[in-house]
C-alpha cells in the first residue's frame, strides 16, 4: 500500500505542477514534487508522462490487488493531461484563457521546428561540393580511384582480372566457385566474424564477375569504414579456402547455375560465345555440370587466386570516401602479391554455331560477327548501329515497334515475336548481332529479316535524322547508367583497371558526337560480310544453319 501510495501522491503532484505552468511561466519553481524528491532521484523514478509506465507497471510484483486498484486510478488523472487530449483553450471566470495540455505541446513543436529549419538553411550553406575523381597508380602497379562526393553512404569495391576468361581447361569453373566463397573463412576472420560483422555494420559485402573482372563490393555508412574494409581485405588478399567449407558449396554453385538457366536468354548467350571464340571469352560464368565439386582448394582455388590476385591486375575504387585513406590502405594491405601475374591470352575468334533442341514452342536465336574492343572508336559506331536498329524498348512494359528491325519482321510475318540488336564489347574482341525471339515456325522468316535489314542500312539507306536520333537514344542511356552510384562506381572501376585512366561522361559523349554516317555504313558491311556465329535454342525443326545467312 505504501508503494502506490508514493505513485498516486507523485502523480498528484505532477498534475498540480502541470496546472500551475499553465497559469504561469514561474511555475517550475514551485514544483510539487521538488518538494519530496531530488532531481536525481525524479529522473531515477522517471517523473515524466511517458516514464510512469516503466516506473512501477500494475504487473509489477511489489504491488498487491489494491495497489493495483490505487495504481490505475492514478493513472486516470494523469491520462486528462494526456498530450494527445483533443483541448484548444480554457476559458476562465474572470476573462483569462489558460492554455491548455495540447496547445503548449503544439508550441513547443512549432518553436522546435523553427530552431531546425534555421539549422537546416545553415546546413545548406555549408554543403561541401563533390571533388574531382582521382586516380593513382602505385609502383607495385594497383590503380586506386576515388570520388569523393560527401555522400553519408560509402561504396568501396576491388576490380581484379580474374574473370572467367583467365581460366583453363584445368581450373574451369574457379570464378564461379569464387563468387559464391566470399564469406569463407579467411587468415583474419573467420566466416561467422565476417558475417556477423557485416550485419553489425549494417553493411553489404557482395561478389559479382563478368568474363573479364571480379568485383569485390563493400557498402556502408561512412563511420564504418574502417570496420567494413578489414574484410574486404581478408577477402580479397587472404582467404584460407579449407576444405570443408569449400565441400559445402557444391550445392549452392548447382542451385545458382539451376536458377539462372532458367532464363533461356542466358543459355543462349552462353553457348553464343563458346560458339564464336576458340579461348578465353568461350568460357562460360558457370561452373560445368561435370565440374561441380571437383573445384580442389589447394591445387585449384589456391593457385588461381595466386596467380591473378596480384597488385597489377588490381583497382582499388571507392565512392564517398577520401582518396588519401584508400592510398594508404592499398600501400599497406593490398601489396601482398606483386607482380603482373600470369599473361593474358588473346580472344580467338572463329565463328561456330550451337543449336539446343529442346521442343520449346519459343525459340530463341542470335546471329552475331566479331565486333570491336571497348572503347574504341569502331565500338562507337556499333553502338549508334545497335540505337538505329533497335536495343529494345524504351518505355518500360512497351513495344518495340518503332525500331528498324520490328519494323522489318512485322513484315514478314503476322505472329508474335521480338526482336533487337546485340553488342557486346570486349578488351581485346567483341560481338555485334541480332537476337530474336519467335514462334517455332516462324523462326525462318524472322531471322532473315531481320538480318536483311541489316544489309539495307550497309547499303546507305540511313538518313541523318536516324543518326541523330540513334545518338540521342545511346547518349541518354549512357548518361542515365552513370545517374547513379552502381553505374558509376561501376564505370570508374572497369576503365581504371583496363587502362589506369577514367573518360569523364563529356568525353563519351564527345565521342559518340563523332561518329559519321559513313562509320555507321561500315560497320553495318562488316556484319553482312563478317564469319557468323548462332546460338539457338527450343523447337530448331525451322531455324536456319549459319551457313544460309
Amino acid at each position: 500500500m505504501e508503494i502506490a501510495a508514493a505513485i498516486f501522491l507523485q502523480l498528484r503532484c505532477e498534475l498540480g505542477f502541470r496546472k500551475m505552468a499553465a497559469r504561469s511561466p514561474s511555475a517550475h519553481a514551485r514544483h510539487p514534487a521538488a518538494i519530496f524528491l531530488k532531481p536525481q532521484e525524479a529522473e531515477k523514478n522517471h517523473l515524466r508522462t511517458r516514464g510512469l509506465t516503466k516506473m512501477a507497471a500494475p504487473t509489477d510484483k511489489r504491488l498487491n490487488s489494491a495497489d493495483r486498484a490505487i495504481f490505475l486510478e492514478a493513472a486516470q488523472w494523469i491520462r486528462h493531461l494526456d498530450m494527445r487530449t483533443p483541448l484548444r483553450h480554457q476559458r476562465r471566470s474572470g476573462g483569462e484563457t489558460a492554455l491548455s495540455p495540447r496547445t503548449y505541446d503544439q508550441t513547443s513543436r512549432r518553436l522546435y521546428s523553427a530552431t531546425a529549419a534555421a539549422k537546416s538553411e545553415a546546413a545548406v550553406g555549408a554543403r561541401l561540393l563533390p571533388e574531382e575523381l582521382e586516380i593513382t597508380k602505385l609502383p607495385n602497379g594497383l590503380v586506386i580511384a576515388s570520388l569523393e562526393n560527401y555522400s553519408p553512404a560509402s561504396k568501396i569495391g576491388v576490380f581484379v582480372k580474374a574473370g572467367s576468361r583467365y581460366e583453363s581447361g584445368n581450373n574451369l569453373g574457379v570464378n564461379h566457385v569464387l563468387r559464391l566463397a566470399s564469406n569463407l573463412t579467411t587468415k583474419g576472420a573467420s566466416s561467422f566474424k565476417i558475417t556477423r560483422g557485416i550485419e553489425a555494420a549494417g553493411a553489404g559485402l557482395s561478389v559479382t564477375s563478368t568474363r573479364e573482372n571480379m568485383v569485390y563490393t563493400v557498402e556502408c555508412l561512412r563511420d564504418y569504414v574502417d570496420t567494413v574494409m578489414e574484410y574486404l581485405i581478408n577477402v580479397t588478399t587472404a582467404p584460407e579456402f579449407r576444405r570443408w567449407e569449400v565441400s559445402d558449396l557444391q550445392g549452392r554453385v548447382k542451385n545458382d547455375r539451376l536458377l539462372a538457366y532458367q532464363n533461356p536468354q542466358v543459355g543462349v548467350l552462353e553457348n553464343l560465345h563458346a560458339a564464336s571464340y576458340r579461348n578465353t571469352l568461350a568460357n562460360s560464368l558457370f561452373c560445368p555440370d561435370y565440374r561441380i565439386g571437383k573445384v580442389s582448394p589447394d591445387e585449384v582455388l589456391h593457385q588461381f587466386v595466386q596467380n591473378h590476385f596480384t597488385s597489377a591486375r588490381m583497382a582499388l575504387v571507392g565512392l564517398g570516401v577520401s582518396h588519401s585513406v584508400l592510398k594508404q590502405v592499398g600501400e599497406q594491405f593490398l601489396n601482398i602479391r606483386s607482380g603482373a601475374g600470369v599473361a593474358s591470352v588473346k580472344a580467338q575468334y572463329r565463328g561456330g554455331e550451337i543449336r539446343e533442341q529442346n521442343g520449346n514452342d519459343l525459340v530463341h536465336a542470335a546471329v552475331v560477327v566479331e565486333g570491336a574492343t571497348v572503347g574504341s572508336p569502331e565500338a562507337n559506331a556499333f553502338n549508334v548501329l545497335q540505337h538505329i536498329l533497335g536495343a529494345g524498348p524504351y518505355i518500360k512494359r512497351g513495344s518495340n515497334t518503332t525500331s528498324k528491325l520490328s519494323q522489318a519482321v512485322s513484315k514478314a510475318t503476322n505472329q508474335p515475336f521480338d526482336v533487337s540488336a546485340f553488342n557486346a564489347n570486349y578488351s581485346d574482341s567483341g560481338l555485334f548481332g541480332v537476337y530474336a525471339v519467335s514462334q517455332a515456325a516462324t523462326t525462318t522468316d524472322v531471322i532473315k529479316a531481320a538480318v536483311n535489314q541489316v544489309k539495307v542500312v550497309a547499303q546507305g539507306s540511313v538518313t541523318e535524322a536516324d543518326i541523330t536520333r540513334a545518338k540521342n537514344q545511346l547518349k541518354a542511356h549512357y548518361l542515365l547508367s552513370v545517374e547513379n552510384s552502381s553505374g558509376m562506381f561501376n564505370e570508374i572501376g572497369t576503365q581504371a583497371l583496363a587502362s589506369g585512366s577514367y573518360s569523364s561522361p563529356a568525353a563519351v559523349i564527345q565521342n559518340i558526337d563523332a561518329v559519321t554516317s559513313a562509320d555507321v555504313v561500315n560497320a553495318a558491311k562488316k556484319f553482312i560480310s563478317g564469319k557468323k556465329s548462332l546460338a539457338a535454342s527450343g523447337n530448331l525443326e525451322n531455324t536456319p544453319f549459319a551457313s544460309d545467312l
